[in-house]
């Protein structure tokens, strides 16, 4: 027979228990919706890593070297002036940048015997020729200007003959072309501010003491890069290789 006396405190120990569950749900939600939350907080943060990461895709403006434009190669310092002449709006310095031993042969071969004007191992100049804007902007077109050097003794009728060592140009500081790496335009339009100047440079066998004539020619373009003839500009300078 049951124990009539004991039958209170076993209700209120079933309602300690039910409680005890209750509150173990009640957290259990609590739980439950706080790491809802936190998911959500990290949902929000996904675009600020996306916008941070677009930033650093932004590729920078090129920036102009003092005294260059920003689609220029730098110009080499030192050499000797050889020459000096006007092109135009355009003055035009030849230096002397020194001598190298050719690594190869050159482009041309004498029609006569077939062999190389310029075989490895010869004796080559560098010249770098600084042209600066003392007029009012002008625009060039892809090819800036022309230079055509030659001895006043060369006997043959192409132009002087040279060696294409890329990483001999490199190792003086010199560059065939006076628009830098990465920097062409589209339409071919490169706009040389006044007081503004670029360099571009060659190389040819070596002959000491010997006279020679610079011929350049500048053909500026329209804002769509095509040539204008019209104004098509020529000169020449003379110097002697030291």
């Amino acid at each position: 027979m049951p124990d009539a006396s004991r039958g209170p405190a076993r209700r209120e120990d079933i309602m300690r228990r039910q409680h005890h569950r209750a509150g173990a749900v009640v957290a259990g939600l609590v739980v439950a919706l706080g790491l809802t939350a936190c998911s959500g907080e990290a949902d929000e943060e996904e675009p600020t890593a996306a916008a941070t990461s677009e930033v650093e895709e932004t590729e920078e403006e090129p920036v102009a070297v003092e005294g260059q434009p920003a689609w220029a190669n730098p110009i080499a310092e030192g050499g000797e002036v050889i020459a000096t002449f006007e092109l135009g709006d355009l003055t035009v310095e030849a230096r002397q940048m020194g001598t190298e031993t050719a690594t190869r042969t050159g482009n041309f071969v004498d029609p006569e015997d077939n062999e190389p004007i310029i075989s490895e191992g010869d004796e080559i100049v560098y010249v770098q020729y600084v042209v600066t804007n003392t007029g009012d902007p002008i625009d060039l077109g892809s090819s800036l200007v022309s230079f055509d050097a030659r001895y006043d003794d060369w006997p043959y009728l192409q132009g002087m003959d040279g060696t294409t060592d890329l990483e001999q140009y490199e190792s003086l500081g010199l560059f065939t072309s006076g628009v830098a790496a990465g920097e062409a335009a589209d339409p071919p339009v490169y706009t040389l501010g006044t007081g503004e100047s670029f360099s571009v440079s060659e190389n040819f066998l070596y002959q000491a003491g010997s006279p020679l004539t610079i011929e350049a020619t500048m053909t500026p373009v329209d804002a769509q890069g095509d040539l204008l003839h019209d104004d098509r500009v020529e000169a020449e300078g003379s110097g002697t290789i030291s």
